[in-house]
C-alpha cells in the first residue's frame, strides 16, 4: 500500500527542519511525503464529525515566490520524488478545504488559535482537535531535524494505547528498527499488561519485534521520560486511563512534549490502526 503523509510547509529555517523530518519519517517507513504550500493563513480539515479551521501564523506565507523551489530542493536532498498538494475545493475564496484522505499528518506545533499562539513548547486547542478527530496518526516533529534509531511505545493498557502499540509494531516491521515498550504500573502488576497483549493476539509479534519492555512505578513518570532514548520515535495514544488518562486534554501531553526533544507520533480516539 502507498502510504502518504501530508506536510504543511513553512518557508523558514524551522520549516526546513520539520519538512526534513517528515521526509525522513516517510523514507524510514516506506511512505510518501505530500507537501501543501499554503497561499492563505487559514484552511479547513473536514472530518466525519467535525470541521477544524486551522489558523496559521504569518510565517507560513513567508516569501511565497521561493517556497516551492525550497521545498523541491529539500525533496532532492533527501532523494525523494517531489509531491505537492493543491486544494480542489474552497469553502470561501481564502479558505481552502484540505483533504483528510491521508495516512499521516505532520502537524506543526505553531498552528495558532484565534485567541492564542502555540509556541514550540505548547500544543494548543487546534492541534488537539485535529488529533481528537483524525482517523490517522499525527506526527509532532522535534524542533530540529533528528533521525530516530528506534521506536518507543508508551503503553498504558487502554484501547487507544493498544492502537499505539499496533502502530509501533507496524512501524517496526516496515522500518526494521527495534521497538521498546514503556509502561507505568497502576494498581495491577506487570502480568496484567502482558495478558492484555495476549487477549489481542499480539503476544507473538511483541515477542518478535520488542527489544525490551520497561515497567515503572506510577511516581517514576519523569524517570521514564528521561530513560527513553533521545533518538527514538515516541508513539503514544492521546486518550488512555490512569496516569495518562485523557492525556490530550490534560497536562501530561504538554509535559511530555516540553520535556523530551523526541519526535512524537500520536493516535487519537478515532484513529484505527491495522497491521495490513
Amino acid at each position: 500500500m502507498n502510504y502518504k503523509l501530508l506536510h504543511i510547509f513553512r518557508n523558514t529555517p524551522f520549516g526546513r527542519e520539520t519538512l526534513l523530518q517528515s521526509m525522513y519519517f516517510c523514507k524510514t517507513i516506506n511512505a510518501y511525503p505530500v507537501v501543501y504550500i499554503p497561499k492563505s493563513d487559514k484552511f479547513l480539515l473536514y472530518f466525519s464529525n467535525d470541521a477544524v479551521q486551522v489558523d496559521l501564523d504569518r510565517s507560513y506565507l513567508n516569501e511565497p515566490e521561493t517556497a516551492r523551489v525550497h521545498a523541491a530542493q529539500l525533496f532532492e536532498s533527501m532523494g525523494v520524488k517531489p509531491m505537492f498538494y493543491e486544494p480542489k475545493n474552497y469553502t470561501a475564496s481564502t479558505l481552502p478545504d484540505i483533504s483528510t484522505n491521508f495516512d499521516y499528518l505532520c502537524c506543526p506545533r505553531s498552528v495558532s488559535d484565534l485567541s492564542s499562539k502555540i509556541g514550540l513548547g505548547h500544543i494548543g486547542p487546534k492541534v488537539r482537535r485535529i488529533i481528537k478527530h483524525a482517523t490517522f496518526p499525527v506526527l509532532i516533529s522535534s524542533p530540529v531535524f533528528k533521525p530516530w534509531m528506534s521506536i518507543s511505545v508508551f503503553f498504558g493498557g487502554s484501547e487507544n494505547a493498544m492502537q499505539s502499540l499496533t502502530l509501533g509494531l507496524k512501524l517496526s516491521m516496515s522500518s526494521g528498527l527495534p521497538l521498546n515498550i514503556y509502561t507505568l504500573i497502576e494498581k495491577q502488576g506487570e502480568e496484567h499488561y502482558r495478558e492484555l497483549i495476549r487477549k489481542k493476539d499480539l503476544e507473538s509479534l511483541v515477542d518478535q519485534h520488542t527489544t525490551r519492555w520497561y515497567f515503572y512505578e506510577k511516581e517514576k513518570f519523569d524517570t521514564m521520560l528521561y530513560e527513553v532514548p533521545h533518538d527514538s520515535l515516541i508513539v503514544l495514544g492521546a486518550y488512555g486511563h490512569g496516569i495518562i488518562k485523557e492525556i490530550l486534554l490534560g497536562s501530561k501531553m504538554e509535559h511530555i512534549q516540553s520535556t523530551v526533544t523526541n519526535n512524537l507520533l500520536i493516535t487519537g480516539p478515532n484513529c484505527t490502526i491495522s497491521l495490513q
